[in-house]
């Protein structure tokens, strides 16, 4: 069943070069679940995924899980990116997480010390109980 509601959250986004994004957003609970499917978050493709989110964001998502479990690159415009979802949401009380890194996405995010800003989860289910946490999301 939940490999259905992602399906149907399953959306291609054209980015400005014509790139296209492959996203699936998924409600669970009072957490947009956003799955990034596509190897490489890099630039061609950053200003879909932005706007996706940001959509999202001004559609009312205050909790926002990153799903990072298919890329296995990114890079400096995307940890800037990942930066930019989190001050978005915290303008507006939320809060965003990441989970399911590789280990060389893990190391990036880690070397920038975006990890001291956006926590890191290796599950997802981890990420959604720590939403629910005391001070864990924007309620």
């Amino acid at each position: 069943a939940a490999a259905a509601a992602a399906d149907r959250g399953a959306r291609n986004h054209e980015a400005a070069g014509g790139e296209v994004m492959q996203l699936a957003f998924e409600e669970k609970g009072d957490v947009t679940v956003v799955r990034v499917q596509e190897a490489k978050l890099t630039y061609p493709v950053l200003a879909s995924f932005f706007s996706e989110v940001r959509r999202s964001v001004e559609g009312g998502s205050r909790n926002v899980l990153i799903d990072l479990a298919a890329v296995s690159y990114l890079d400096s415009a995307s940890i800037g990116c990942l930066m930019d979802i989190h001050r978005l949401l915290q303008e507006k009380g939320g809060a965003v997480r990441l989970s399911g890194l590789q280990p060389r996405v893990e190391t990036m995010i880690s070397m920038t010390g975006v990890h001291k800003i956006v926590p890191l989860h290796r599950e997802e289910e981890d990420a959604l109980d720590a939403f629910s946490a005391p001070g864990g999301g924007g309620r």
